[in-house]
């Protein structure tokens, strides 16, 4: 808790502010029984007016001032609380911004929403509860039984005798709930990775009428989690009548010694109205200390799992040296790089050594499961190698500041990712400070400026969730325009033409050619290999053959294959 709460450090000028309001408010509160058992003893009994006026005066100016003051506690403990909050959300993204793939793995995507909503705003509720109520509480009862042992000590001991097991019940139940509120975030952090999975793919699941089984699921997660928050819950609202059976028979015994008391002459009645008052003051400030032990059981809970976050370190150390987009030329060498993922032993790629230079295009080619995908994300280094080293340029890239080395590449991943927004804003992600002849220029090179010119509002067309409005063609190259329009040094592209015809992949690979930027191509088909200056042929993760489409052709059995076997689909789509 400890990383967490050190970001209201600069709110603590505010914070001190509005403790202070709140003591103040606090100790006009206390003396009001007291007040009260003099305005009845020396006024009321006596039938003094003056002394009642002067005494109910003073009664109603210590009102005002309380209720002064607490306004000016909550605005101040709202402006440290907020204000924490949304600094703890920014650091809390920033932080999970830096993660390398692998962190990314080790956090689910739905615990980490839940992580930057849920669990910080029960973290902003305990901050401003902690200003206004949590101090308060504890305080309001050491001071309420010290004003009812100023007032009368021997009742008083009567009304102070059930708070120390209140207070040790109350720890045990914190102590407890705890353990079950962690769960409830967990259960919860499940829920949402079903709704979040079930939502992204909607239509498979109608398409193969998966309703029923999904819908099972979700009752089934979302049963597990009502049943932890019901045990939370269950624990947590028992603290109410316990508090309640304890504090009330507590004022039931000051009422009757009180009595015996007043009987004998050594009490007053002002004396009894005043320790009833603190007690009854007491019971309610329990009552309101048992939902600040379930909230500060949750907030713990919740601070734990950010302060899991923020303390983690990236997998990935930035590099010193940031050379300029226009000093790196596009040479990429790969030196007996083996690369297994983290926390698995079976290398995804083994010994993979290659030279691509500048201005070269190379085309990746190899069955499902060969690391081609792998092989592009060292790159721009999503991972680092386990041996060998990747280099750019002639300098091994773990030297170069990522920032730096990304700014210099282009990348369109295999699985599509549009944004929410226009045409025009999913292109500018590439280069946020594009001109429109800049978006326009890469999209004539993607090939799809003529197809963008014919939607109803042309580059300002707004893209539907996840690109619902445009087709498989329509979105590979709308994210190759994306990578084009920053004019990179060097262009990965993973498998994003498959849904491109030949005429139109053909248009633009002449277009990337152009370019003048070093090019890798992931790709099954032949027809984009063709006209590549190599090859890279991958077999389970080893390179197995690298050439021109001639040499392949000549040297190695598996491209004939391949070959062999796209230009019979091609006669036979012909025929």
């Amino acid at each position: 808790m400890r990383t967490v709460f050190s970001y209201l450090k600069r709110y603590r000028a505010a914070a001190i502010l509005a403790l202070a309001l709140m003591l103040t408010e606090l100790l006009v509160e206390l003396f009001q029984p007291y007040i009260m058992a003099k305005m009845i003893d020396e006024g009321i009994q006596t039938r003094d007016t003056e002394v009642v006026f002067l005494w109910g005066g003073i009664l109603l100016l210590c009102s005002a001032a309380a209720f002064a003051v607490g306004i000016l506690s909550s605005f101040y403990a709202a402006h440290v609380s907020q204000s924490f909050g949304f600094d703890l959300r920014e650091k809390l993204y920033g932080k999970i911004q830096s993660f390398s793939f692998a962190n990314f793995n080790s956090f689910p995507e739905s615990s980490l929403i839940t992580r930057l909503t849920n669990d910080i705003v029960q973290l902003q509720n305990t901050v401003f509860m902690g200003l206004r109520i949590m101090l308060r509480a504890p305080l309001f009862i050491v001071g309420s039984v010290i004003m009812a042992f100023v007032v009368n000590w021997q009742l008083a001991l009567w009304f102070a005798g059930s708070i120390p097991f209140l207070a040790l019940f109350l720890y045990l139940v914190m102590k407890r709930g705890e353990k079950l509120f962690r769960s409830v975030q967990q259960k919860l952090d499940r829920v949402n990775a079903i709704m979040q999975q079930n939502l992204i793919g909607m239509r498979l699941i109608r398409v193969f009428v998966r309703m029923k089984h999904e819908r099972g699921r979700f009752d089934k997660s979302s049963g597990e989690l009502m049943d932890r928050t019901v045990a939370a819950l269950r624990l947590t609202e028992m603290t109410t009548p316990v508090i309640l059976l304890v504090m009330n028979a507590g004022i039931i015994a000051v009422l009757w010694f009180g009595k015996v008391q007043l009987e004998a002459g050594s009490a007053s009645v002002g004396e009894i109205v005043a320790i009833v008052n603190y007690a009854t003051r007491t019971l309610g400030v329990f009552s309101l200390i048992s939902m600040i032990v379930v909230n500060f059981s949750k907030a713990k809970a919740s601070s734990e799992r950010i302060e899991e976050v923020l303390v983690t370190d990236a997998s990935l150390k930035d590099g010193e040296a940031a050379p300029a987009r226009s000093s790196i030329a596009g040479e990429i060498s790969f030196d007996h790089v083996t690369f297994r993922y983290p926390d698995t032993e079976e290398p995804i790629l083994s010994d993979i050594s290659f030279r691509a230079l500048p201005g070269e295009t190379l085309a990746i080619m190899g069955a499902t499961g060969s690391g081609k995908s792998t092989l592009l994300q060292l790159i721009p280094r999503f991972y680092d190698t386990a041996e060998g080293s990747v280099s750019i340029d002639g300098q091994d890239h773990e030297g170069l500041k990522m920032e730096s080395l990304r700014r210099a590449i282009g990348y369109v991943p295999q699985d599509i990712v549009l944004f929410s927004g226009t045409v025009a804003d999913n292109i500018r992600v590439g280069k946020e400070e594009a001109t429109m002849e800049e978006i326009i220029e890469a999209a004539k090179l993607a090939q799809i400026h003529e197809t963008i010119m014919r939607f109803p509002n042309q580059y300002d067309t707004v893209i539907g969730q996840m690109g619902v409005n445009l087709s498989g063609g329509q979105k590979q190259r709308l994210t190759i325009a994306r990578a084009l329009v920053r004019k990179p040094a060097i262009l990965l592209l993973d498998d994003c033409t498959s849904a491109l015809d030949v005429r139109t992949e053909a248009a633009l690979l002449d277009a990337l050619k152009a370019m003048n930027c070093t090019t890798l191509l992931v790709t099954q088909k032949v027809s984009s290999t063709a006209n590549s200056d190599r090859i890279l042929l991958l077999d389970d993760g080893r390179l197995l053959a690298s050439g021109s489409h001639t040499e392949l052709k000549q040297q190695s059995p598996l491209y004939r294959k391949i070959c062999q076997s796209q230009s019979g689909k091609a006669g036979a789509a012909h025929a």
